[in-house]
């Protein structure tokens, strides 16, 4: 391998989240576009993004101007986010996620912290808050999991990436 083989080569936690970014681009959200990947050492389970389940309807076809109805709390009161549908998909499918790491555009919301323990997922790397974006004082999905012993980290990009 030569030294330029090196310095472009991504790292698998790279590839990753540039796919959940580009899952999220999927979602037919008007408000929030989220991809995840879920993934076991260097393998990817399943994947991923924020919507409603499969056959029902599209929110930006549907609902164009405003977005699909909102629940008490302000969220999409008709979709799936995109880890429970990266969640779904695998154990729908037969797969063992027990010990995985999942790959999520926007930090886990507390509903999914539940599932994401529950289900035994060992480690969360998260793009951006949740909190930020709903324009709450605290990131209770990543709370919980690092309370129960979930490993969560934000993602940060390698230099030159």
């Amino acid at each position: 391998m030569t030294p330029l083989t090196a310095d472009i080569r991504p790292e698998f936690a790279e590839i990753f989240m540039d796919l959940a970014k580009n899952l999220a681009k999927r979602s037919h959200c008007i408000k929030a576009q989220v991809g995840a990947v879920l993934t076991k050492d260097t393998r990817i389970i399943s994947i991923g993004y924020n919507g409603p389940p499969a056959g029902t309807h599209n929110c930006d076809e549907e609902f164009p101007e405003v977005g699909c109805p909102r629940d008490a709390k302000g969220s999409c009161s008709l979709a799936l986010h995109a880890e429970q549908n990266a969640i779904l998909f695998a154990v729908k499918n037969g797969s063992n996620i027990e010990g995985s790491t999942l790959y999520v555009t926007l930090a886990p919301c507390i509903a999914c912290a539940r599932v994401i323990y529950t289900m035994k997922i060992k480690r969360v790397i998260f793009l951006h808050s949740y909190a930020a974006y709903k324009g709450i004082a605290v990131e209770e999905g990543v709370e919980f999991l690092k309370r129960f012993g979930v490993e969560v980290e934000q993602y940060a990009p390698a230099e030159g990436s």
